[in-house]
């Protein structure tokens, strides 16, 4: 069965029903340019999205060397076919007449072309005479989750052992770290427990601050399958916006922003009041059950009502949905990650799965999720803030293991002190220490909190910055150096989704100009800074995407993360695969900690925890006596205000986050003419009783101030929690006239020219969740304009007949094929 449907409009497409316990039917979509059928496609080319960290697996139509098209792919566990609008329209932008095809440097003030030797002569000189005359510790390194496992590793060696800087660190630390570091409080270390497949069997799924129909939307269409088969889940949404998760919920608190842990403080003591626990479990695979059930005892609903501003009722009804469920998948993200008290609140949804006994088999599982497509390999390879392979820096033994790896001395890999987090970087960048930092696929100049800060540190004259990238993005323009980089689609690798799905990338088309894949940079700095181990050989000796790959395999071996069963090969043709692989896992592994928790060990962990109030680190020997036999740990949180809380001048409270049709800076999205068609420009939301209370109509121009500074944008009304503003923060500068921040030609539209520097003590992600702010109109619309805001989405209108639908034009329909249905193994059934 073929149908044409307007994927703007419906981003998640048409229904395939399935019962529980099934498995999930496929779906094959596909998006050709216009003009493109399907017999002129000369080449299909296997991958994976890039523009979102699901992973859904797809492939690139080639005609004539050029990118025409893509569609899903039917075998892949992940998506069984299904893509979503992102998948589906944004690889256009890597056509973008404006892609970076030569090196720049900048002489007199402008960035003028040059050649790639003369570029990276100067990225050598400069790197050589900083490491001279003040060490490794005035080079930093700032990568982003979008680029190759291979590539990520290569800087990881690159970085740690070439350079030897402490000084590394991924954007991953804005949308993950949190994710992370709660597994790591946990469980010992990182890796998802859960699997997507858990959606298929569970009978209640709860979704805490995490807008999965737009943020993984392939995966909210399989939800919303179960909901049309038989024996479909409940569902326990927290969001304090009408996302449409909260709209399908049995159950949706809207607290006030900060107080997630209290909310779940409450949740716990309700399923430990009413006994809904598996004490035979606790016993068996955890620590901490008594500190934590001491912590709760005096958290009840009415207690986190007051704090939450949610109905006592409604917290005990979640909690009894919570309680009463046969097996429990939970979902986490932003809402949690970038809030108040992140790690903490990210740990007692892990201690609600473990009080429950909900862990290790179909359908009972927690999935930390991420926010990039490869945020996962940042975090195994070491480019995110931790050592590869999932390895201790506080061990002495596994700082000696990747010592023999490398073949290096190991006091020659930093770890002296935790590795350098991102935020910090640019602390140090901006009193001076660090005197050169490397920008690869990523935009600080948007993406981080207090934009006015940022621009003033990249603009320093001390401060030596190389940006690599694809596009001349706001970050770029303020640069030293300028690399151009291939994307997804003109190179190889592979790369791992949120919940460890190993995906190969093959190359489909030529990069334009002179862009050279990211691993090819690296390498050609490596060679030039002629890096060697401790025999005098190269330090990095691969050459290519698979040799690199093979090189991380040696890495991984015998780690949580062993990749020692994959091959490029293995990745070819058919369905992703979920690390561990390896011998005694050959297919990979669906679910983590199925016969209790394997990495906890004091020998074998990879952090010892820390305190979720302070971020101290533990010593070894406190967690040695706490945990001998390496349990999970039940770590107990107390509730504390947040930071800045609304006041006078400043009466509502601000959160900013995502919509479906766009991804991070807009460098791609925006450039796909119908995701940008779909979300043009910022908006403003405020709730309908705010909006009433205050005289304001849709399409009002208004200004959100806060401490820090200002953005402009029209209104849209919503049904979001009362109190609130809600940004957009994917709008920038570089496609207006100023280029690469405000100016007197263009008012501020960044939502982090609001946002707060203050970061969670323990992951150390920032906080983009819990700003104060104050709104002031500055023009009526009068009726003659609305919000550019979707109205598919959480952005819908309060009043749905005051705006017109969302319309995707005739350029944004789709094919979507019902196949063959699939077994977990890709077999026909």
């Amino acid at each position: 069965m073929e149908t044409s449907v307007d994927r703007i409009a419906q981003p998640w497409g048409g229904r395939v029903p399935y019962d529980r316990g099934r498995p999930w039917p496929a779906r094959v979509d596909t998006y050709l340019a216009e003009g493109i059928e399907p017999g002129m496609v000369q080449e299909w080319v296997q991958t994976a999205s890039i523009l979102h960290s699901d992973g859904d697996a797809m492939e690139i139509a080639v005609v004539d060397g050029r990118m025409v098209g893509v569609r899903g792919r039917a075998v892949d566990r992940v998506n069984r076919g299904r893509l979503g609008p992102k998948d589906l329209f944004g690889w256009q932008a890597n056509a973008s007449p404006d892609r970076l095809t030569q090196p720049l440097v900048r002489r007199d003030g402008r960035l003028r072309e040059t050649d790639w030797d003369t570029a990276m002569n100067l990225v050598v000189s400069r790197s050589r005479d900083l490491l001279g005359k003040d060490g490794p510790g005035a080079i930093g390194f700032y990568t982003t989750g979008q680029l190759f496992l291979e590539e990520y590793y290569t800087l990881a060696v690159l970085a740690r052992a070439g350079i030897g800087t402490n000084h590394l660190d991924g954007n991953t630390r804005l949308c993950t770290s949190t994710a992370a570091e709660a597994l790591k409080e946990t469980f010992g270390c990182d890796g998802q427990p859960g699997s997507y497949d858990d959606i298929d069997h569970s009978d209640v799924i709860a979704l805490f601050g995490h807008n999965l129909a737009e943020t993984q939307p392939v995966q909210w269409m399989r939800i919303l399958d179960r909901l049309e088969g038989a024996e479909p889940p409940r569902l326990v949404c927290v969001d304090p916006r009408p996302t449409p998760v909260a709209r399908r919920a049995t159950v949706h608190l809207a607290p006030r922003l900060g107080t997630n842990v209290a909310l779940l403080n409450a949740l716990l003591h309700e399923i430990i009041r009413t006994d809904r626990v598996d004490h035979d479990y606790i016993a068996a695979h955890t620590v901490g059950y008594e500190e934590l059930a001491a912590r709760v005892k005096d958290c009840g609903p009415t207690w986190a009502a007051e704090i939450c501003d949610v109905p006592a009722a409604k917290i005990a009804e979640a909690a009894e949905v919570l309680g009463s469920a046969e097996q429990l998948l939970s979902t986490v993200l932003q809402g949690v990650y970038q809030s108040h008290q992140a790690t903490a609140a990210a740990v007692q949804i892990n201690n609600l799965h473990l009080i429950r006994g909900m862990l290790g088999r179909p359908g009972a599982g927690v999935l930390q999720m991420n926010g990039q497509p490869t945020a996962q390999n940042t975090r195994e390879c070491g480019a995110n803030g931790d050592l590869p392979g999932f390895r201790n820096w506080q061990n002495d033994e596994h700082v000696a293991d990747l010592a023999r790896v490398w073949n290096v001395e190991p006091m020659s890999i930093p770890h002296y002190a935790p590795p350098t987090h991102a935020m910090q970087m640019f602390r140090y960048a901006e009193q001076g220490s660090l005197k050169m930092l490397w920008i690869s696929g990523t935009n600080p100049a948007v993406s981080l909190p207090e934009l006015s800060r940022i621009r003033g540190i990249l603009a320093q004259e001390q401060l030596f910055t190389v940006v690599q990238d694809l596009y001349l993005t706001e970050t770029a323009q303020l640069a030293d150096i300028v690399l151009p980089a291939a994307t997804w689609g003109e190179k190889t690798g592979t790369f791992t989704n949120a919940d460890r799905t190993v995906h190969l990338s093959d190359k489909a088309v030529e990069p334009p100009g002179q862009a050279k894949p990211d691993l090819d940079i690296f390498l050609d700095y490596a060679a030039r800074m002629d890096f060697r181990d401790k025999e005098g050989r190269p330090l990095i000796p691969w050459r290519d995407p698979e040799s690199a790959f093979e090189a991380w395999k040696r890495c991984s071996a015998g780690r949580p993360c062993d990749y020692t069963g994959l091959t490029y090969d293995l990745l070819r043709g058919g369905s992703g695969i979920q690390w561990p692989c390896n011998d005694q896992a050959p297919n990979g592994t669906h679910r983590l900690y199925t016969e209790g928790i394997s990495w906890a060990h004091p020998d074998d962990c990879e952090s010892y925890g820390k305190d979720l109030v302070t971020g101290a680190t533990m010593e070894p020997v406190e967690y040695r006596s706490l945990n001998p036999d390496g349990k999970a740990v039940l770590k107990a949180a107390e509730y504390l205000p947040p930071h800045e809380m609304p006041n006078e001048e400043y009466p509502f409270q601000l959160t900013t986050g995502r919509t479906v049709y766009h991804f991070h800076t807009r460098t791609k999205t925006a450039r796909a003419p119908q995701l940008n068609a779909a979300a043009p420009q910022v908006w403003v939301e405020i709730s309908t009783a705010d909006a009433q209370r205050l005289g304001l109509s849709e399409g009002d121009l208004v200004k959100v101030t806060s401490p820090r500074g200002a953005m402009q944008g029209r209104l849209r009304i919503t049904d979001l929690r009362q109190g609130l503003l809600f940004i957009p923060f994917h709008y920038g500068y570089w496609d207006t006239p100023a280029g690469s921040g405000p100016d007197e030609r263009t008012p501020p539209r960044a939502a982090n020219e609001t946002t707060i520097t203050d970061w969670d003590p323990v992951s150390k992600q920032p906080l983009f969740k819990t700003a104060a702010a104050a709104l002031t109109l500055l023009e009526r619309s009068n009726g003659h304009h609305r919000a550019p805001a979707p109205t598919t989405t959480a952005s819908a209108p309060a009043d749905r007949t005051a705006v017109p639908t969302t319309d995707g034009g005739p350029t944004a329909h789709v094919t979507q094929r019902r196949d063959t249905t699939w077994d977990a193994a890709g077999d026909d059934l």
